[in-house]
């Protein structure tokens, strides 16, 4: 985008963000610090929203930011309109892992309740008896230890980085197609008299 040192900020921002939503959907794979059988991990973890949407398709944006404008990135606004499309893309993404993030908290994790046979006990549940709301019926999980807490935290962090990275990215798209439709890149010297 052409208001260069606003989405310089915004690709500063962006990239650890990623980053950040990478490790914690890696960290989902193996709760409580225990390498589990794939079929005994929650299975909205396999949808590789923070891995994914919050991560790579943000990433890629970010980077492109920081990159900054360039020469002649003004020139035309053609040239102005690729940097929109991934900052469209770096918002589905964002989007993507909020919409998971909050299923995989509103459904609970995939846990042994005792009997040997992992299920989820939290999925039945209405919003007013969710267990998020409920803390003493995180017990019900024994298998592995601590899981309920580890999900929630590690949902709850995608959820809030999916929440701001799709905020700096739906304002990068806003500006960009400010910068498209009205011009605002002039540089020193020039004078936009037609308003196109």
């Amino acid at each position: 985008m052409c208001s260069e040192m606003g989405s310089r900020y915004t690709g500063m921002l962006l990239l650890p963000l990623a980053t950040s939503a990478i490790i914690a959907n890696l960290l989902l794979y193996f709760p409580n610090g225990q390498v589990l059988e794939p079929a005994k991990i929650t299975d909205l973890v396999w949808f590789f929203h923070g891995f994914l949407g919050a991560g790579l398709l943000v990433m890629v944006p970010a980077l492109m930011l920081l990159r900054g404008g360039g020469e002649g990135c003004c020139a035309h606004r053609c040239g102005m309109l690729f940097p929109v499309l991934l900052a469209v893309q770096g918002t589905m993404g964002a989007v993507y892992c909020v919409v998971i993030s909050a299923l995989g908290l509103l459904r609970g994790p995939f846990c042994d309740t005792g009997s040997g046979n992992y299920t989820y006990p939290f999925r039945n549940n209405s919003l007013e008896d969710n267990y998020l709301f409920n803390q003493p019926t995180w017990a019900t999980c024994q298998e592995p230890e601590h899981i309920v807490l580890w999900n929630v935290v590690l949902f709850s962090i995608l959820l809030g980085i999916g929440v701001v990275e799709a905020m700096l990215c739906l304002s990068q798209v806003v500006s960009g197609l400010c910068d498209i439709y009205c011009g605002t890149c002039i540089r020193k010297g020039q004078v936009n008299i037609t308003g196109l």
